[in-house]
């Protein structure tokens, strides 16, 4: 892997409805084409250059605001995606991996995400994971919760948390902290992602439509990426 690339890029996904309303597509559109096409392009992109880690916020915490039937059309969508003949990620040796709270999605998408889990445990060439209902206050509020209850709230031990520990309870905690953070779709906002593991990446923003970006715009991304100077607060 060329060093000045990141180990782990991190995706914001913004911009899939407005793409499918410019389209004059039904609002899942952009979606759809994101999860059948461009995360394909990306991943194996990320694979090809020797990045070892890449992660997508596909639904938030706050995204059931948009109702019932935004997310239940989503939800079917990733379901279909999922129980797909998936066959050349594991021959590439790519493991999937989620963050978030999944106790709220349907049992069935569960499943097909859990089995796709067992099914790629073994690969090592890239992992990439799929952030959904995810939140980053949301994150450590329950990692919070699990400390306390694994602690049972024994003040001496509480008093000794470090921060290498805490991020123990993270979802997080098998993946390092995202080199660089790149949001599609224009807007110029973390939106509470990643939030205890940004605290040193790189940002990038680009008003390109998330079904727009390509591995050409990616590479621009990277290209800017390596001409930072990451202090790390020294």
């Amino acid at each position: 892997m060329d060093s000045s690339l990141p180990q782990h890029v991190a995706f914001i996904v913004d911009g899939n409805r407005r793409w499918a309303k410019l389209h004059h597509q039904p609002f899942i559109a952009g979606h759809s084409y994101v999860a059948n096409k461009t995360l394909d392009n990306l991943i194996f992109h990320c694979l090809k250059l020797g990045i070892s880690y890449v992660t997508f916020w596909a639904f938030s915490t706050e995204n059931w605001q948009r109702g019932k039937l935004f997310t239940t059309a989503l939800f079917n969508l990733l379901e279909e995606v999922l129980t797909k003949d998936l066959t050349q990620y594991n021959k590439a040796g790519i493991r999937l991996n989620t963050i978030g709270d999944l106790t709220k999605l349907p049992p069935n998408l569960v499943r097909a995400i859990e089995k796709q889990k067992i099914i790629s445990r073994q690969n090592t060439k890239l992992v990439a994971t799929m952030a959904l209902n995810y939140g980053g206050r949301d994150e450590i509020i329950r990692a919070i919760k699990k400390m306390v209850d694994e602690k049972d709230c024994n003040p001496q031990a509480m008093s000794k948390i470090t921060e290498a520990e805490f991020s123990k309870y993270l979802d997080t905690a098998d993946l390092p902290d995202p080199d660089l953070i790149i949001r599609t779709g224009g807007a110029q906002r973390l939106s509470g992602y990643l939030l205890w593991q940004s605290q040193y990446s790189e940002l990038y923003f680009t008003n390109i439509l998330m079904p727009d970006f390509t591995t050409a715009d990616f590479d621009k991304a990277l290209e800017d990426y390596k001409q930072r100077q990451r202090r790390f607060g020294k």
